[in-house]
């Protein structure tokens, strides 16, 4: 027995975010079950057992929201406040989140994750990444990543989060990479680490990295965030899907970036680019956060021009980005960082999802990685079998879309902090 077809017809702009970047106009598309079935003009639309008339507004793939820190308690309104008077970012900040995460229960912890997921999907967030990080011991990092599961699509492993008081580095990084890693493995696919001043060093972060990926999971890296450093080689060195944050960048870090990408070349049609398995490592920019902590916004424009993948998200996080809306976020990169409108949809779409290796569905040529669950990892891990493509508007893709109250997506920037959500999509379920 097939799904019910839903044709979503007349709309005046539907931006795919497919390899070949197509912008339709007077366009359908037909969602069967979890899939998308077709796409096209709207005068060559097939019969389906439902319609939805769009009314002319634009249609954009769901945004993948590929870094966020959903999984926390409590309040550090004092800190942004003194951080907008004068005073500087400085990573031990996290250690209050620490405490008031560890006082919630797990009820309470579990409707906090829950409602800012929501509140990011009511905005046209489809498929969203969450780390852990603010446990730092063994039983919590284990429950916050237990509690993320039940409601991201992919979980990531932070324990390298900062060193907690009391603790040595160096012991430290053995409890992260010993006891802490093999308790939360169930619960997670990737595993990322804090390479900066004031968290963990080069060497540090390198032995977290190594064992997490021995363990199976895929690398994601914190990097070049407060100054310049050694994140951003590091990441690329040992093979991380992405580097996040990437405010402070030198000539040599983009060029290492833009070095990585060697091997990528373009696949079949209609999915996205697809490689020989020489993927490199994509350049996450935070825009929210880089004005909350009032860094230099990270140069995405310079990174393009490299030929880098560039992602955007959202960093949700209660001391430096405490937002989901990653439209925010896209006419910041518009406004502020040098991008055009499609760029910079592209990134916090597509972007995103290559961020999170899920760009291609794994029953459609695609590949399993490193983290997948096919080897007894996580339900939320990169290319789980079976896993459909996001980011995209593609045949045989997930069908995660949004409609916005515009007729073309340049209004996200045109009309900053308007709330132009109108419809959104998600595994072919409506949800607003």
């Amino acid at each position: 027995m097939t799904d019910p077809a839903t044709l979503i017809t007349n709309i005046g702009e539907l931006m795919t975010q497919d390899a070949e970047h197509r912008v339709l106009r007077d366009a359908a598309i037909v969602l069967e079950g979890e899939r998308i079935t077709w796409i096209g003009t709207a005068r060559n639309a097939p019969a389906a057992d439902s319609r939805y008339d769009a009314g002319g507004r634009a249609c954009l793939p769901g945004w993948v929201d590929s870094h966020t820190h959903l999984v926390f308690a409590g309040d550090r309104t004092a800190e942004f406040e003194a951080r907008m008077a004068g005073e500087s970012y400085a990573a031990g900040g996290i250690s209050v989140t620490v405490e008031a995460t560890r006082r919630a229960s797990d009820e309470e912890l579990g409707e906090l994750v829950a409602a800012r997921a929501a509140e990011a999907a009511a905005s046209g967030t489809t498929c969203l990444e969450t780390k852990t990080g603010y446990g730092l011991d063994v039983a919590e990092e284990a429950r916050h990543a237990r509690i993320a599961a039940a409601t991201a699509d992919e979980v990531t492993f932070l324990g390298a989060h900062l060193v907690p008081h009391g603790w040595a580095a160096d012991d430290y990084v053995r409890l992260v990479t010993g006891p802490m890693l093999e308790a939360v493995r169930p619960w997670v696919g990737w595993a990322d680490v804090f390479c900066e001043t004031g968290a963990f060093t080069p060497d540090q972060s390198r032995e977290v990295l190594r064992a997490c990926r021995n363990a199976g999971l895929g690398l994601r890296v914190h990097g070049n965030q407060l100054g310049p450093g050694e994140g951003v080689r590091l990441a690329v060195e040992e093979g991380a899907a992405s580097v996040d944050h990437v405010n402070h960048l030198t000539s040599a870090d983009i060029d290492a970036l833009a070095g990585s990408w060697s091997g990528w070349r373009s696949g079949s049609p209609g999915t996205g680019l697809r490689g020989t398995g020489l993927r490199g490592t994509v350049a996450t920019c935070l825009p929210a956060c880089d004005l909350s902590t009032r860094q230099p916004l990270a140069p995405a424009r310079q990174l393009l021009d490299a030929g880098v993948p560039v992602a955007i998200a959202s960093n949700c996080n209660p001391g430096t980005s405490y937002t989901t809306s990653m439209a925010f976020c896209v006419a910041t990169a518009v406004l502020q960082m040098g991008l055009t409108v499609h760029e910079a949809v592209r990134a916090a779409t597509y972007g995103g999802a290559l961020a999170l290796h899920r760009e291609q569905s794994t029953d459609d040529g695609g590949s399993l990685a490193v983290g997948s669950s096919a080897a007894g990892a996580s339900p939320s891990g990169p290319l789980a079998a079976g896993a459909l493509a996001v980011g995209s508007l593609v045949v045989g893709h997930r069908a995660d879309l949004q409609l916005l109250d515009a007729p073309s997506a340049t209004h996200l920037a045109y009309r900053p902090g308007m709330e132009l959500t109108h419809a959104v999509w998600r595994r072919g379920r409506r949800l607003r």
